[in-house]
């Protein structure tokens, strides 16, 4: 069964693959979902999933630790692609990391949602529900970690899901659930991507 975590909890990443029955662990998904239901405008509703490699210093190494739609493959890192309706029920977008590629002075694996256009359609993550993250062993999919976001989101535009980052040698899971008001751009600014 799946570590269930509030805002801010944390867990190995080790213990609830145990927990789970999950041996030699080493490639996770991380599987990111949403609805959109409550929203009524007459333009198109489009999340994406993005991921950004962190350091020590809290910021991406190069532009190239940004992953997203249209830079999938990082060392240790895949983007499986973009889902522009988030209709169906189930993961709407994913990342896979091979968790013994990943380099060793990448710190902080952060797993972000953007709005695109958010500004120009006016949306905002008060109009998405049932959001969440799961973590699952790749290969059996079992899930190891599921982290539900909540609705209490007005006006940001972008929000960090989750986290796994580095602890003791191994690997730790953090539901962040940080919003930003800004989108992308925000984010990139937050994290030292060159928006340029």
């Amino acid at each position: 069964m799946a570590v269930s975590l509030s805002k801010g909890g944390k867990v190995s990443l080790a213990k609830a693959a145990a927990d789970a029955g999950v041996t030699n662990l080493t490639n996770v998904t991380a599987g990111l979902g949403w609805d959109t239901n409550r929203y009524d405008g007459g333009a198109q509703f489009d999340l994406d999933a993005a991921v950004f490699l962190l350091g020590a210093d809290g910021k991406v190494r190069t532009d190239a630790d940004f992953i997203f739609y249209n830079n999938k493959n990082g060392t240790g890192v895949t983007h499986t692609g973009d889902n522009r309706t988030g209709e169906g029920d189930g993961d709407d977008e994913q990342i896979v990391i091979n968790l013994n590629e990943v380099p060793s002075d990448v710190e902080k694996i952060s797993f972000t949602v953007t709005i695109d256009q958010a500004a120009q359609r006016n949306q905002n993550f008060g109009m998405v529900e049932n959001s969440f993250i799961r973590i699952f062993d790749t290969v059996s999919g079992t899930e190891l970690i599921h982290y539900d976001l909540g609705e209490d989101y007005s006006i940001e535009t972008a929000v960090v899901v989750g986290e796994l980052y580095r602890s003791n040698g191994g690997w730790k899971f953090n539901a962040a659930g940080s919003g930003f008001q800004g989108g992308l751009a925000a984010l990139c600014a937050n994290f030292g991507v060159n928006a340029e």
